[in-house]
């Protein structure tokens, strides 16, 4: 995609978000599973989101039922990927596929203990405050 174009489509998606009433947005809650455990350590500001780097399952984003108890994924809902550097901090796309799932293997493939795995929803309806898993050892 040459940078004419890319610097285009931002601008369109910047209007587009910001001609929306922001009380609009983000009305559900989401969060990040692998297979049906929720990543979270507990879903509030002190929540903490990390991986082995050798987890096994299947990732996914999800609506859910949340309580102190237990959180049960609902839905998936569709998801990007990219990885943040942990030694230079630099943001890059997993790939420009959309997903409801995928191998959480396949992801950590392509990442280093101390890297994050970003997750990005696709629509604002969902909020995803935890969108950001911490490969640990």
């Amino acid at each position: 995609m040459n940078v004419k174009l890319l610097f285009i489509s931002l601008m369109l998606t910047y209007h587009a978000f910001t001609a929306l009433n922001p009380q609009e947005r983000f009305r559900s809650c989401a969060a990040a599973f692998l297979d049906d455990q929720i990543i979270v350590t507990e879903y509030t500001d002190n929540g903490i989101c990390e991986v082995s780097s050798q987890a096994t399952g299947i990732l996914t984003v999800q609506t859910a039922d949340l309580s102190p108890e237990e959180s049960m994924p609902t839905g998936k809902l569709k998801f990007r990927l990219a990885i943040q550097d942990g030694e230079t901090g630099t943001i890059w796309s997993y790939s420009d596929k959309t997903y409801k799932e995928i191998p959480i293997r396949d992801v950590l493939g392509k990442c280093r203990v101390g890297d994050q795995i970003v997750l990005l929803t696709v629509v604002d309806e969902y909020a995803l405050p935890h969108s950001r898993i911490t490969v640990k050892e």
